[in-house]
C-alpha cells in the first residue's frame, strides 16, 4: 500500500496506518512500541467522559501519557453532547491534541445507554456531540460502524454528517453495529463514505494480515488503515507496512513493554497488562500452548521475565 503523510489541522501524522484503540491493550507503552513501529496515530483506550466528570481515579489513569508521545490522542465515550464537550475542553485532557469520538462500540451495555454505535441513529445528537467537542479547539476526529443493522446500512450519509458538524477526520469500521466483530468488512460502504466527504477517511476491521491492510485499501481507496486486534498479535504490522526498520525480536518487544509499563504503573497493572500482550503475541507461535497456564498464573515481575524468555527466546526472528 501507499505510504504518506496525513495532515489534521495543525498536526502531520507520519503515517497513514493508525491503531485503533483497544479497551484493556492501547496504554502508553503500547502506544509508543506500535509508534515506534511506523504507526501514524494511536489512541488510548475507550475513556468514558460520565466517569471523567465524576472523577473517577481509574478512568484517569487511562489518560496518562508523557513528552515522550509527540501525538496524543484520546478516545471518549458519551452520549451526552453537555457532558463531552465539558470534558473534551477540560483541564484533565490539557495533554491531548485530538480528540476522538466513539461511535462504533456495539458492546450491548454501551448500545443500551445511547453511547457508541447508537448515536448512528440519532445523527443530530452525534452531531451535537462533534460541534461540542470542537469548542475544545483539539482535532476532533469520529470512529464510527457501517450502520447499526447489516441490512440497513448507511455510511456516506453518516460520513456527510460528521464532515458538515467539523470532524477531521472519520474511522469506519467495516462492519454494522449487529455484526460486532466477525463478517467480511463491506469494502464498499467505507468506498462510499470516502467518496462522500473531503476530509480524510480510514478504514478499519479485518485487517489481520499485511495482504489484508493492501486489500483493504484497493477496494475502499481510503486514506489510511487501521488495524486492531491484530497489532497485538503481530505488532510488527506497523513495520511491516510502512518500511520503518524494525530490527527487534519479539522477546525484546515484550522485555522492553515491561520495563516501560513497570516504570510507569504499579505490579498488578504491569502484570495485567503484560499477561494480555503476550497471550496475544504467543497466539501463532508454535510450541508456546504449555506456558499458558504458567503466564496468568506468574504472581510477580520475576516470575513473569522467566515466563516470558521461556515463550518468546525460543523463537528470535528479527523483524
Amino acid at each position: 500500500m501507499e505510504i504518506r503523510k496525513i495532515r489534521l489541522g495543525h498536526l502531520l501524522l507520519p503515517s497513514n496506518v493508525l491503531m485503533a484503540p483497544l479497551a484493556g491493550y492501547t496504554c502508553y507503552p503500547f502506544r509508543m512500541l506500535a509508534y515506534e513501529l511506523g504507526a501514524g496515530l494511536c489512541f488510548t483506550e475507550m475513556v468514558s467522559a460520565n466517569a471523567l466528570k465524576y472523577k473517577d481515579l481509574a478512568t484517569k489513569r487511562l489518560l496518562f501519557t508523557t513528552r515522550q508521545e509527540k501525538i496524543r490522542a484520546v478516545q471518549l465515550l458519551g452520549g451526552n453532547p453537555a457532558v463531552m464537550e465539558q470534558m473534551a475542553g477540560s483541564e484533565l485532557l490539557r495533554d491531548f491534541d485530538i480528540v476522538d469520538i466513539n461511535m462504533g462500540c456495539p458492546v450491548p451495555n454501551v448500545f443500551k445507554s445511547g453511547e457508541g454505535s447508537a448515536l448512528m441513529l440519532d445523527q443530530d445528537r452525534a452531531s451535537a456531540i462533534i460541534r461540542g467537542c470542537k469548542k475544545s479547539g483539539k482535532i476532533v476526529t469520529v470512529k464510527c460502524r457501517t450502520g447499526v443493522r447489516e441490512e440497513e446500512m448507511f455510511t456516506a450519509e453518516f460520513a456527510r454528517m460528521c464532515e458538515a458538524s467539523g470532524a477531521d477526520l472519520i474511522t469506519i469500521h467495516g462492519r454494522s453495529r449487529s455484526m460486532m466483530y466477525d463478517g467480511e468488512p463491506y469494502y464498499r460502504e467505507i468506498a462510499n463514505a470516502k467518496a462522500a466527504v473531503r476530509i480524510p477517511v480510514i478504514a478499519n476491521g479485518g485487517i489481520f494480515s499485511a495482504a489484508d491492510a493492501e486489500r483493504m485499501m484497493e477496494r475502499t481507496g481510503a486514506d489510511g488503515v487501521m488495524p486492531a486486534r491484530y497489532g497485538l498479535e503481530h505488532p510488527f504490522i506497523f513495520s511491516e507496512l510502512t518500511g520503518k526498520p524494525c530490527g527487534k525480536t519479539a522477546y525484546q518487544i515484550v522485555t522492553e513493554q515491561l520495563e516501560l509499563t513497570s516504570r510507569h504503573y504499579d505490579e498488578t497493572f504491569t502484570l495485567a497488562y503484560m499477561r494480555k500482550l503476550a497471550a496475544y503475541m504467543m497466539k501463532k507461535r508454535r510450541g508456546t500452548k504449555r506456558y499458558k497456564e504458567r503466564l496468568y498464573r506468574s504472581g510477580s515481575i520475576g516470575e513473569l521475565k522467566e515466563v516470558l524468555a521461556l515463550i518468546f527466546s525460543e523463537q528470535c526472528q528479527i523483524f
